[in-house]
């Protein structure tokens, strides 16, 4: 499982695609903001699910083919774009943190400038934000935005306001995405997106307080840890690792295993092992000991080690829900070239090296570690140490075995979100 050797350990072999995915990181991060700003009432995913509830409206037949590319014919360069994202989302420089090196790189190789927003706090309030002037025919303001994948990049798809993308120009994401990117259950054949990045939730951990390694989510069951177990205030995260809990794939679970996981939760609760429900705000109490175990976030757990904490994480044996971060065109885009040519171009192994190093989530670019690993060695001391621990570790770069026990979240209809709300939400809100 070197890096240094030529030989690209992720090239992983042809798991089922719904299955898979990315995995990692939070900077302050990017799931700090989307707790904080709180996606109640959203069902879907605790971020990357599959569309089983409802199908994307994608273009379909010759029809479909027609339109997308005599839509792109119309389009031209124009040399400009805006970028919306989530805070804290992208690399920055050391010395400025306004300053993002891959832009200013992509606007050097193609002469096209770029206006990057933080102004997605969340995926509810954007959606809330965008949807009356793509109602009204207008354009958002916006030529590329990342939406996650759920209940409101379904609708985004469902209602017609994403632009269809032209395949001809995703060379670099055909060459180098991984396969776990390619061709997902959200949008097949990737109509409509292409990844930015992707994490999982499993189980944080301080095994000197434990006192024994942690494998499954029966262990915050365990009345020895009560009082010590965090868990998610949330309507995705809470309900869908419920379910991997019991033993169900939350994509194809059924009102009655939703029951079944609240029961779960509730036995849980109750039983007086729960401290608190949290938002994001779990990392600080796991780190300092308040905490002995946790529903946590891949990236949250190697950022806090990288600052000195000695946690263990771990994708619990029955499986664990992961999500993708996608990059997607709003209808009426007024820049929609310029923005795919950076939608391709984030698809380098070099530039999505550079994006790793900064944000620490998966990549969606396997091939981007050896990059990473050329880094490294020529730093030294604790630069050095930081960097070869994004190659080396499994939340950055997971390995395939840890695939095989993710699944995405189970994407609701509007008639079962309104009964998943009413199981779910009384567990955390009491």
């Amino acid at each position: 499982m070197e890096h240094n050797n030529g030989d690209d350990r992720h090239d992983l072999p042809d798991l089922p695609v719904d299955l898979l995915r990315g995995l990692t990181s939070q900077r302050l991060s990017r799931r700090t903001v989307l707790k904080i700003g709180g996606l109640g009432g959203v069902a879907a995913l605790l971020a990357a699910c599959g569309v089983s509830g409802g199908a994307a409206a994608t273009p379909t037949g010759s029809a479909g083919a027609d339109a997308t590319k005599q839509y792109w014919a119309g389009q031209q360069n124009t040399g400009h774009f805006v970028f919306a994202n989530w805070p804290l989302y992208i690399d920055v420089s050391p010395n400025n943190k306004s300053d993002h090196p891959t832009i200013d790189q992509f606007t050097k190789q193609t002469g096209i400038k770029v206006t990057y927003d933080e102004v997605i706090q969340d995926d509810d309030s954007f959606f809330g934000v965008i949807q009356p002037e793509l109602a009204a025919g207008q354009p958002t303001g916006y030529d590329l935005m990342v939406i996650t994948n759920g209940i409101y990049l379904s609708k985004l798809m469902q209602l017609g306001y994403l632009v269809a993308l032209d395949q001809s120009r995703m060379t670099n994401f055909d060459k180098y995405a991984s396969p776990l990117v390619k061709n997902p259950s959200y949008d097949r054949g990737n109509t409509y997106t292409m990844a930015w990045q992707s994490g999982m939730t499993g189980i944080g951990y301080n095994p000197k307080l434990t006192g024994r390694k942690l494998t499954s989510w029966q262990d915050l069951q365990d009345q020895a840890f009560a009082g010590k177990v965090g868990m998610f205030a949330d309507i995705e995260d809470l309900p869908n690792s419920a379910l991997c809990a019991i033993g169900v794939n939350p994509e194809t679970s059924t009102e009655a295993d939703w029951k079944n996981a609240a029961a779960w939760l509730t036995k849980q609760r109750d039983a007086g092992i729960v401290r608190q429900y949290y938002q994001q705000n779990y990392i600080d109490p796991l780190s300092q000991g308040e905490l002995w175990a946790s529903m946590a976030w891949s990236g949250d757990i190697f950022q806090a080690n990288a600052s000195g904490a000695s946690l263990e994480f771990v994708i619990p044996k029955e499986g664990a829900p992961i999500w993708t971060d996608n990059m997607c065109i709003p209808k009426y885009a007024a820049n929609p070239v310029a923005a795919m040519t950076w939608m391709d171009f984030v698809y380098q192994p070099r530039i999505a090296a550079t994006l790793a190093e900064s944000i620490n989530y998966v990549t969606p670019v396997p091939s981007s570690a050896k990059f990473i690993a050329a880094d490294a060695a020529k730093q030294s001391g604790a630069d050095r140490k930081a960097t070869e621990s994004l190659v080396n570790s499994p939340l950055i770069f997971p390995a395939p075995s840890d695939y095989s026990k993710l699944h995405r979240y189970r994407v609701l209809t509007e008639d079962e979100l309104t009964t998943w709300d009413s199981i779910f939400e009384p567990i955390y809100q009491s």
